[in-house]
C-alpha cells in the first residue's frame, strides 16, 4: 500500500446549504488532515480513506455567520472541535465510485456514501505523480444535532436542513 497526501493548495472541502429557501450559502473548511492509502489510485477500491476537519476553520465569507456556526447553536467547537470521516467500503460504479464510511459530527456518527469521480492522473512540473478526485454527498444536518433554525415571516425557515458536501482532491505520494 502506498500512502498519499492531499495537496491542500489544490484541494477543497466545502459545503452548501439553502438560505431563506431561495439561495445557497457556500463555505469550506480550511484546516484538515487526511490519510489515504491505496495499492493503486486508478482503482480506488484498494484504498482506505480517513479525514479529520478542524471545525473552527470554517469559512463562509462572513465572520458573523462563521462565529455563529462555531457557537453552541451549531457545531459547538468548544466541545466538538473535529469532524471525521473513515471509509468502510469502496465500490466501483461504472467509471466512478461509491465511497461509504462513517461521518462523525458533534459525536453523532452516521454512515454516508460519497459519489466519487476519478478526475485523472498526471505528472506535475516537478516530476511528481498527481491524482484528482471529486466527491459529493448530501446529509440532513438535523440528524447530526445541528438543529438551530429560525422561522421566516413569509413562511419557511432561514437555514435548509440538507447539506451538500463537496470535496475536490489532488493527491500526491507521501514523501
Amino acid at each position: 500500500m502506498t500512502k498519499w497526501t492531499v495537496d491542500q493548495t489544490h484541494s477543497t472541502i466545502g459545503f452548501e446549504v439553502k438560505h431563506m429557501m431561495v439561495s445557497k450559502v457556500k463555505g469550506q473548511f480550511y484546516s484538515y488532515t487526511a490519510e489515504v492509502e491505496a495499492a493503486d489510485l486508478t482503482d480506488l477500491t484498494t484504498a482506505t480513506i480517513n479525514f479529520e476537519l478542524d471545525v473552527a476553520s470554517i469559512h463562509t465569507n462572513n465572520n458573523d455567520r462563521d462565529n455563529h456556526l462555531k457557537s453552541a447553536d451549531f457545531f459547538n467547537t468548544d466541545e466538538f472541535s473535529k469532524i471525521t470521516f473513515a471509509s468502510a467500503n469502496i465500490a466501483k460504479d461504472g467509471d466512478d465510485y461509491k465511497v461509504t464510511g462513517n461521518l462523525t459530527i458533534k459525536d453523532v456518527t452516521k454512515q454516508v456514501t460519497f459519489d466519487v469521480e476519478f478526475g485523472g492522473k498526471g505528472i506535475n512540473p516537478w516530476g511528481v505523480e498527481v491524482y484528482g478526485f471529486e466527491a459529493e454527498t448530501k446529509i440532513n444536518r438535523e440528524e447530526f444535532g445541528l438543529t438551530w433554525n429560525a422561522a421566516l415571516e413569509t413562511g419557511g425557515v432561514l437555514v435548509g436542513k440538507d447539506i451538500k458536501i463537496k470535496v475536490e482532491l489532488e493527491l500526491n505520494p507521501a514523501a
